[in-house]
């Protein structure tokens, strides 16, 4: 990239220059189309995806939050049943698939020759999977055991499948490849979540995993802290913060982003700032700007010397308040698309009737049914225990990164042979 600064837009497509912009602030733009259930109707027989939910969000006003997380002050809520207040219709396999929203940005780095410039994109795209969190203030539903999640995105080059391979501690699997065999990305996250009062803490702890098979490179990182604050009281905000190092395992270089806290009066809040270097530790690009909006990348030298002041952005972040602030990607995700039954394995979370009555609008049934599952899961795990029968994983099994040599789950194999005969029935 020749010009002294770059700037990453999620709003821009790949045949974007390299002096384009780009914004993290995708949106639940909603078009002029007529829709039926939050469904755009096909036109020229071209299935159109839909825009909106079926049914808007419902209020939280009528509950007592503090009445609840009183209780929990301490203790890490994943091995706590939480009322369905807390969620948004979307299992926690779907959040993870939203790392795969700016794929275009996996697509260009193939293209580049230079590891530096490859490695600019393979950082934006590692905040851009952070950047959908943004007022995300939902929970999404604790997966069921031998759940799963697949998206093909055939228009965008990849499929994707997820498992949930631990029940204690909860741990979600995921693989995606290239459906031209560009790339793979995977690895698999255990959430710890810690309530502290008046805020919940997040941490995703597991590797991220990005090969790039043209130029025989492998990336690995991990994810940052994310904070809620005001779960009591006052509006409801996000933080990330903590260290994140981009490691490309074939030539050496590495960036190391910072994701800043908060601060006293907010001027750092939603921050980012970083840079990457070559294994000899030469600084080559300053990384800095806001996950909540765009990054920028430019020389040192330029940096240190003029620090330009970031873009402000304009207008609102276009996300619809009533939607639980789903980005366009993520409105699209527990959508039943014609042919899909019959076609996606029973363990599907598209299939939980709890996610499905939540996104319609039916709270109690939500409840009940969630109620139901849990206890179904419950069962099977004291069938199980009775039997001295170990839980065994279908897609996935444990193993270690081979790039880091850290804990992992690696994908099997076979998932879209679509030959699901012997799964289990978690419905």
């Amino acid at each position: 990239m020749n010009s002294e600064e770059e700037f990453y837009d999620a709003e821009t497509g790949l045949e974007s220059d390299d002096s384009c912009e780009v914004s993290f602030k995708d949106a639940c733009v909603y078009e002029s189309k007529q829709t039926v259930n939050g469904k755009v109707p096909s036109e020229n027989g071209v299935w159109e995806r839909r825009t909106t939910l079926p049914a808007p969000m419902f209020s939280r006003n009528d509950f007592s939050v503090w009445g609840f997380l009183k209780k929990c002050i301490g203790m890490e809520l994943s091995k706590i049943t939480m009322p369905i207040v807390f969620n948004e219709p979307l299992s926690f396999l779907q959040r993870i698939t939203e790392y795969m929203e700016h794929t275009y940005l996996i697509h260009k780095a193939c293209t580049l020759s230079d590891s530096i410039e490859r490695m600019q994109l393979v950082a934006a795209f590692a905040i851009s999977a952070v950047a959908s969190q943004w007022d995300r203030t939902g929970k999404p539903f604790n997966p069921l055991l031998g759940e799963t999640f697949e998206l093909t995105r055939d228009e965008e080059g990849y499929r994707m499948i997820s498992e949930q391979v631990s029940h204690h501690p909860p741990i979600s699997a995921f693989y995606t490849e290239s459906l031209n065999q560009d790339f793979s990305f995977h690895g698999s996250i255990y959430p710890k979540l810690k309530f502290w009062g008046k805020s919940v803490e997040a941490e995703p702890k597991g590797t991220m995993t990005l090969e790039l098979s043209k130029h025989r490179e492998a990336y690995t990182w991990t994810n940052p802290m994310c904070c809620v604050h005001n779960v009591i009281l006052g509006k409801l905000w996000i933080e990330q913060y903590g260290t994140v190092e981009i490691v490309n395992h074939s030539t050496g270089d590495k960036c190391v982003l910072n994701f800043k806290p908060c601060g006293m009066f907010g001027k750092e809040l939603h921050r980012v700032e970083g840079h990457i270097q070559d294994k000899s530790k030469k600084k080559h690009q300053v990384i800095y700007g806001k996950w909540t909006e765009c990054v920028y990348s430019i020389e040192p030298k330029v940096y240190e010397v003029n620090k330009k002041a970031e873009k402000k952005s304009g207008g609102d972040s276009k996300k619809h308040k009533q939607m639980y602030n789903f980005t366009n990607f993520a409105m699209t995700l527990n959508e039943l698309e014609p042919g899909m039954i019959g076609v996606i394995a029973p363990t599907d979370c598209r299939l939980r009737p709890d996610i499905r009555a939540m996104e319609n609008g039916d709270i109690d049934t939500a409840s009940q049914e969630k109620e139901r599952l849990e206890e179904k899961q419950r069962a099977a795990r004291r069938e199980r225990a009775k039997d001295e029968e170990e839980w065994s994983a279908r897609w996935f099994q444990q193993g270690n990164n081979r790039y880091t040599g850290a804990a992992d789950w690696i994908y099997k194999g076979g998932y879209f042979d679509r030959r699901y005969s012997d799964l289990p029935d978690i419905y």
